[in-house]
């Protein structure tokens, strides 16, 4: 079987993406936010209890996944409304999935 050959150059500069990447989701709460995102927009009083973070935890997480542009949000009347903006991530995350979550 021929060895594939690797862009070191290429590697090199897609290192920082993956690395920042890895550190959003390095984080339990950050991680279940995504991942529950991943499957489509919720907005804070269900991702609160869908996921059991609670409220000031849940709006630091978001803050965090905001500022770092992996997230879009829509306002609906008082109700803002999360989803990930970033399909790279989703791929990520349905890795994860797939090997942590495994159908048994």
């Amino acid at each position: 079987m021929p060895r594939t050959v690797i862009d070191v150059d290429r590697l090199k500069e897609a290192a920082g993406e993956a690395v920042a990447a890895l550190k959003l989701m390095a984080n339990e709460d950050r991680l279940l936010l995504l991942c529950q995102l991943s499957q489509g927009e919720m907005c804070v009083g269900d991702l609160e209890a869908q996921l059991g973070i609670r409220q000031p935890t849940l709006s630091q997480q978001l803050g965090v996944l905001r500022n770092e542009g992996v997230l879009g949000t829509r306002r609906e009347g008082k109700n803002i409304f999360y989803s990930v903006a970033d399909p790279s991530l989703v791929k990520i995350l349905a890795v994860l999935y797939r090997i942590y979550c495994p159908k048994e």
